[in-house]
């Protein structure tokens, strides 16, 4: 009797104890759920990491009880404790093994190139990440997770798993298996190509163990244009954008696919410049660059001018071909193309930024398509394709119905710093059928006054300043046709509706604008009405960001 006494006692103060542990940690994680949504307010980063920090360790610390590991085995109240742990310990992982010693190798006063600090830490927290992200994924599914215990993990799972996802492919990026040759290439958005702008100027960078170097440079000059590089193209890209899209490597951006681009300018690097390994491309434009620089703030550049965020994308699109306004001064622009580079390049190697600034600035860069990335490794292309920045259209329309709008400039010009643009997407159902009334609308925003002081290097090398060619191009939504097309302009007209391109149809407009005059185009595209996610509208990154507008009618919400 007194043994069974005994024996009950012993549970109680079991439970009791347990009991104080699941409230020390639902405290912890309270508090450090608040930390989160601070932080999402603006709050400093540094000051919240070390909160964070302690909350998590605390929490992960009362949770690794020896009696609270035992009580996990108990049904139903057992997948609820190990849930709560594998939390406590993903935050504690996450900002005391990833998050604070990072913002500390970033911020340290080193020699070191600032990602050579910081690759070693990525390793040492890799191996964590993923074992923590695959118990917290399993536990995940359990039916019996309580209310507060669900939303917690839900919360948790997607952050752990995509850092386990995302640090060996950044350690591989950085070259921590060995050296990596990346072709990082200027798209220039004042003449617009597909993706962004003539890709006219491209750095090799080098990339080992977390040192990166510029290994060489060059621009469309170098290049033996007219000469097709030995890259294979589907038929539908050369019908819309001629051998034009592989005999030229500024227009190598027409097709609004970035793996095709990438490939066609490592391919010309390769057999014009250096038969060097290409690991990856990126693709980077001033629009970008702006918001990199405010991360880093100003840089000062080898003319001794000061680059910033607010006069980056008028000064490397605009002023500098007023500055040198002929063709014969094509290697000034090239020397101070070549400058900027090399000083944004070296204030981010040596980390002389705000990281949570940086963190957001490539985030715009990449929902505004002026950042992209490829890789000739499979391993690492397979896990950016589904991924903003690697520059695909989704080919079904599950998770979003994505349309794309895209410009070509066709008069060799820098004109596209004056154009305006706008999108619109009228959405609509009837009768089983769902329709898409994708419209465009160009504005040549300069006087022909204006037009006529233009330099040489900004006006049309075929018009002067008469007149302005821009190819449009718009991509229907997959599994649908394009049932109508309209125009609206002095000189616009309908180029095919009969190409089907990236699995999806395509209408192709040329629209001829002299200065002051506007243009639209509409393309009607339908099919059979089904499972279409939310509307998605991308576009060529203009200089002047294209106005977009969304209505829908008798369409059910997902």
């Amino acid at each position: 009797m007194i043994s069974t006494a005994c024996a009950l006692l012993l549970i109680l103060l079991a439970v009791a104890w347990l009991g104080f542990r699941v409230l020390s940690v639902r405290s912890e994680l309270t508090a450090a759920r608040g930390v989160v949504a601070q932080v999402q307010a603006g709050a400093d980063v540094d000051g919240s990491l070390d909160a964070l920090g302690g909350h998590g360790e605390a929490a992960a610390a009362a949770a690794a009880d020896p009696i609270w590991r035992a009580a996990e085995v108990v049904p139903f109240v057992g997948p609820n404790l190990r849930a709560v742990r594998l939390a406590s310990e993903s935050l504690d992982v996450l900002a005391n093994d990833l998050g604070r010693p990072a913002m500390a190798a970033v911020g340290a006063d080193s020699a070191d190139p600032v990602f050579a600090r910081v690759l070693p830490i990525l390793a040492e927290a890799e191996p964590r990440l993923t074992q923590l992200a695959g118990d917290l994924e399993a536990v995940r599914g359990d039916e019996s997770l309580v209310g507060d215990v669900r939303d917690g993990v839900d919360t948790v799972a997607p952050l752990l798993s995509g850092a386990a996802e995302a640090l060996p492919v950044v350690s591989e990026l950085l070259g921590a298996n060995g050296p990596r040759n990346y072709l990082l290439v200027s798209q220039n958005n004042a003449e617009a190509v597909g993706l962004g702008g003539s890709a006219a100027s491209q750095t090799l960078l080098r990339a080992d163990a977390g040192r990166i170097e510029i290994v060489g440079q060059a621009n469309s000059r170098l290049y033996r244009n007219s000469q097709k590089v030995p890259v294979e193209v589907p038929d539908s890209a050369l019908a819309l954008y001629s051998d034009y899209l592989v005999h030229h490597i500024n227009t190598s951006s027409s097709r609004p696919d970035f793996p095709t681009m990438a490939q066609i300018v490592a391919a010309w690097w390769q057999r014009d410049i250096a038969p060097d390994q290409i690991d990856g491309v990126i693709s980077i434009d001033p629009i970008a660059l702006s918001y990199v620089l405010r991360a880093t703030g100003p840089v000062q550049l080898a003319t001794g001018e000061e680059l910033n965020e607010g006069n980056a994308v008028r000064l490397l699109l605009n002023e500098i071909y007023v500055r040198w306004g002929s063709y014969q001064e094509a290697p000034l622009v090239d020397a101070f193309f070549a400058s900027a580079a090399t000083s944004i390049f070296d204030a981010l190697t040596r980390g002389d930024f705000d990281p949570m600034a940086m963190v957001s600035a490539l985030n715009d860069g990449i929902e505004n398509g002026s950042i992209m990335f490829w890789s000739a490794h499979e391993e690492v292309q397979q896990t950016i394709a589904p991924l903003r920045v690697a520059g695909i259209l989704p080919d079904d329309n599950a998770d979003s119905t994505t349309i794309g709008v895209y410009y070509r400039d066709e008069s060799m010009s820098k004109i596209d710093y004056y154009m305006k643009s706008a999108v619109g997407v009228e959405e609509s159902c009837v009768d089983g059928v769902r329709s898409f009334a994708v419209s465009s609308t160009l504005h040549m925003d300069i006087s022909q006054t204006e037009a006529d002081l233009l330099p040489q290097y900004i006006a049309s090398g075929h018009w002067g300043s008469q007149q302005f060619r821009t190819q449009v191009y718009i991509y229907g939504p997959p599994g649908t046709t394009v049932e109508s097309v309209t125009v609206n302009g002095r000189d616009v007209h309908v180029a095919r509706t009969d190409v089907q391109d990236l699995g999806r149809p395509v209408a192709w407009f040329t629209t001829n604008l002299v200065p002051t005059e506007r243009a639209s185009v509409t393309a009607v595209f339908s099919g059979e009405d089904g499972d279409y996610g939310p509307v998605d509208i991308r576009s060529t990154p203009m200089i002047n960001k294209t106005g977009t507008e969304l209505a829908t009618e008798g369409c059910a919400a997902r």
